[in-house]
């Protein structure tokens, strides 16, 4: 019969019921091995073929087994991690709007993520028609199913599921001997996911290279590296005007978009965005000083450039009977930055400084003067070969010396009202 039951949890009375189908040392075994990491399997994916593997091997009747873990990301709700016999587990993610589908209103699981609460279905039971996802499961012979939520110490609920091909579906010791195997499971779970929240975090915030330093124990005011790279430093041209006659959410809808047309580009082109200040963004392409790749990167960030002003010109947004456009300008430099931890106290920022950083900062503003899109530097011309057009010579603010300014040939300047 299908039915909800509550949580169970691991104590003396489960794993002594769980005893009875499967060799007391034999489970043991598997749960130590579980509580002390998995260490023998290489990533989340091995971990599961393992436990499975040697669950099946121990008596257990398992066919199919799913890990479904909600995530802390700005896209994605959760991913899944299916194992089938014989098969290499799957590994895949699920985006919000699962939410409001029917099939997730329908599912088991949407009962285990919202209740906490454990669901089976016999395929032999009419009840169980109830859950559409059991039908593909009736067809693929399965005779048993059972969701569990799997708890994180946070509170959060995750959950796990458990079929059967087996005549007759799961005996009460096989279900005895998969509750106790949940809170373990769950130990080991929750810190493989708390790990890659963490990167997830760092990535979504400062960015994937950035993160992996401050992951990798970088987290002292002091620890700076110097790195050499090409500067990308871009903002939206009348910005300022827009947000004065724009409600305040439809600018960050604007944003949004209009950072979208640029982080696409610059991330398939190998660049990292750094920071995001109002309408302005910071992103450095890392040049290889051992390779000597410098020519090839610069290409790269040009062709990033071109991309992103593409996007942008598509930009639209309606306003009335006409669809308001939007440009935007970028400085591209190369040079030495200093790379890493600034800030006050226990408030840091990852972040690069430096003389470069600051003249693609004065580039910028002269891009707005001239009404160019993609300005770049002397020494940023000199290594990426292109057809440049001088655009003369500019003081610099903070520099002693004037410094020559180059655009792209093809590009008809737009000097804006």
């Amino acid at each position: 019969m299908s039915r909800y039951l509550p949580t169970a949890q691991l104590d003396d009375s489960t794993t002594s019921s769980a005893n009875a189908g499967m060799e007391s040392s034999e489970l043991q075994r598997i749960i130590n091995w579980l509580i002390d990491g998995a260490r023998s399997s290489r990533d989340s994916a091995e971990m599961i073929s393992d436990a499975c593997e040697q669950l099946v091997a121990a008596g257990l009747p398992l066919w199919r087994f799913g890990v479904f873990i909600r995530t802390l990301h700005p896209e994605i709700y959760g991913r899944n991690f299916i194992w089938r016999q014989g098969e290499e587990v799957e590994i895949g993610t699920v985006d919000f709007e699962i939410l409001a589908t029917p099939e997730f209103a329908r599912s088991p699981l949407r009962i285990v993520f919202e209740e906490g609460l454990e669901v089976r279905g016999r395929m032999d039971d009419p009840d169980s028609k109830r859950f559409p996802f059991l039908d593909d499961m009736r067809a693929e012979g399965v005779t048993d199913y059972i969701a569990t939520p799997m708890r994180f110490l946070d509170g959060s609920i995750h959950a796990i599921s458990w079929t059967t091909r087996h005549p007759g579906g799961f005996s009460e010791d096989d279900i005895a001997t998969i509750r106790s195997i949940v809170a373990p499971l769950a130990r080991v779970s929750e810190i493989v996911t708390l790990r890659r929240t963490a990167v997830t975090l760092l990535d979504t915030y400062v960015g994937n290279r950035a993160g992996e330093r401050i992951l990798g124990g970088q987290i002292r005011r002091g620890h700076n590296d110097t790195m050499q790279a090409a500067i990308w430093l871009s903002d939206l041209r009348g910005f300022t005007a827009l947000s004065d006659r724009l409600p305040a959410e439809t600018v960050v809808d604007i944003l949004n978009r209009y950072f979208d047309c640029q982080v696409t580009a610059i991330r398939g082109h190998g660049g990292e965005v750094l920071k995001f200040m109002g309408d302005g963004l910071l992103a450095v392409f890392p040049i290889d000083e051992y390779v000597g790749d410098a020519s090839h990167v610069c290409s790269r960030v040009l062709e990033a450039a071109r991309e992103a002003r593409a996007s942008v010109e598509a930009l639209g947004h309606p306003v009335g009977d006409v669809v308001e456009r939007f440009r935007f300008g970028v400085a591209l430099h190369v040079g030495n930055i200093l790379y890493g931890n600034i800030g006050g106290g226990n408030r840091l920022d990852f972040t690069c400084i430096g003389p470069a950083i600051n003249l693609a900062a004065r580039l910028e503003k002269i891009a707005g003067r001239l009404g160019r899109t993609v300005v770049v530097s002397e020494g940023f011309a000199k290594v990426c070969q292109h057809d440049w057009r001088n655009l003369g010579e500019f003081p610099i603010a903070g520099f002693s010396k004037a410094q020559r300014v180059y655009g792209l040939a093809e590009e008809t300047p737009v000097v804006m009202a």
